[in-house]
């Protein structure tokens, strides 16, 4: 439905976007990630036509963008980062003007601004101006215009951007369904639990190109050595002593994994109450960690295997990168 091939977009000596490959199918919703600068607007802007290519290939909807340039754009519906509209113009009426513009009738027009507002929830703003709607009303008009032709495929830049916890919870159970009805949905964020809960797939861009893409179990599997494991310990397994000295059994613990910690190729992180938690930094260290255990004599009362999200994910593939 939405296929890049080689996106490359240069300014210049600057590299926006290099040689970047991906593909979202009908009904799959792929999660753009990556620090300020990746080239996640840039791709985005590419595809919706408001952006020519430096070099590469783009389609959507099986039109190319430099050969049938008109068809891919109604194909497309987009919403950009800083989506905004005539202060003064009633909701209702930009959305009937930009249907015009999009080639719907008048009669056409009316009833999908109606049937999209009433399915982002906004029906009862229809009369109101723009100016006086809130930043979550905003978006959810920028997603109704998106919307209007109902198009087959969706560029969404940064759509979460602005947004208090309802409205982000709101705005992707539509985006959910809108997958559900079999439209491809491309969406940039910075808000990690939204890509990690929303997207089918997510593709990692650092510096224009194109660091890691997949599910988010596939990524996993890739750094398998940022696997977490949380130790549990029972420390009146072997004392009878008040609170503190539990305390002071963990602290001790913690302090004689710490010694031993490179040797067994692990990194301890943290200790919180009775939990130890460490990162295994070799395909052994688990094996090894477990026999260091036992020959601690240490009381476990429980493993608990952790891996990485999305966000340690990110930092680890981009090297500690801010995530925006």
């Amino acid at each position: 439905m939405i296929r890049a091939e080689k996106l490359t977009k240069r300014y210049g000596n600057l590299v926006a976007l290099d040689a970047v490959d991906f593909e979202v199918a009908a009904g799959e919703v792929l999660g753009f990630l990556g620090p300020n600068g990746a080239g996640k607007s840039t791709a985005l802007r590419i595809l919706s036509g408001f952006l020519p290519p430096t070099d590469g290939r783009a389609s959507v909807a099986g039109h190319d963008l430099a050969g049938d340039a008109l068809a891919a754009r109604r194909a497309t519906g987009y919403l950009p980062e800083h989506f905004t509209a005539p202060s003064d113009l009633r909701v209702g009426e930009y959305l009937r003007f930009r249907g015009a513009l999009k080639g719907l009738t008048r009669r056409t027009a009316r009833s999908r601004s109606e049937e999209v507002a009433g399915r982002l929830g906004f029906a009862d703003r229809l009369r109101q101006p723009f100016g006086a709607l809130s930043k979550g009303y905003r978006q959810r008009v920028g997603l109704a215009d998106a919307l209007l032709a109902d198009p087959p495929a969706l560029l969404l830049d940064e759509p979460f951007s602005g947004l208090d916890p309802l409205q982000r919870q709101e705005f992707r159970g539509v985006l959910a369904g809108l997958a559900v009805d079999g439209k491809a949905v491309l969406f940039s964020s910075h808000v990690l639990p939204e890509v990690e809960e929303l997207a089918h797939r997510v593709l990692v861009l650092h510096r224009g190109r194109a660091c890691a893409a997949g599910t988010l179990d596939v990524l996993q599997r890739t750094l398998e050595a940022e696997t977490r494991l949380q130790v549990v310990l029972d420390p009146g397994a072997s004392s009878s002593q008040a609170a503190d000295a539990d305390d002071a059994f963990m602290a001790a613990a913690a302090e004689r994994l710490r010694a031993v910690a490179a040797t067994l190729g692990i990194e301890l992180l943290s200790h919180a109450g009775s939990t130890l938690e460490v990162r295994l930094d070799r395909p052994d260290a688990r094996a090894a960690l477990f026999q260091w255990l036992a020959e601690s004599r240490l009381p476990v009362a429980e493993f608990r295997a952790r891996k990485p999200d999305l966000e340690h994910l990110f930092r680890a593939l981009v090297g500690g990168g801010e995530v925006a």
